[in-house]
């Protein structure tokens, strides 16, 4: 079994900053990348960010310049710092991982978090 533990939520003002933190453990092979999802009230989740193992890293457009994902991989940990915060960034973000278990190394799962809430509002 896979845990995802999310932490950094919170209260912003608009212009603030906040940092997530996620981090995996319990029956994991190895992982291929994590990531964030936000999902707003009435909307679809989606996309934030997501990073490689190897380091490669992928953004939703919109958020490209305000949004940083990192990744400590001996810690199995990911990071996303989010700068000029918006109201618009209102919504739970998400964990998630892609990875494998000692039980099935050949096979990807995806694992989820239990979420954590961004809200911006001043």
């Amino acid at each position: 079994q896979v845990q995802l533990v999310e932490s950094g939520g919170g209260l912003v003002q608009p212009g603030g900053s906040l940092r997530l933190s996620c981090a995996a453990s319990g029956s994991i092979f190895s992982i291929d990348a994590m990531g964030w999802y936000r999902q707003a009230p009435g909307k679809q989740r989606e996309l934030v960010a997501r990073i490689t193992t190897g380091g490669t890293t992928d953004y939703a457009d919109s958020l490209k310049g305000r949004f940083t994902i990192s990744r400590d991989n001996a810690k199995n940990t990911v990071y996303l710092q989010m700068n000029s915060l918006k109201p618009d960034d209102t919504a739970v973000y998400y964990c998630n991982v892609l990875g494998r278990s000692p039980s099935s190394p050949r096979s990807l799962s995806a694992y989820w978090g239990q979420g954590t809430q961004v809200t911006v509002s001043s």
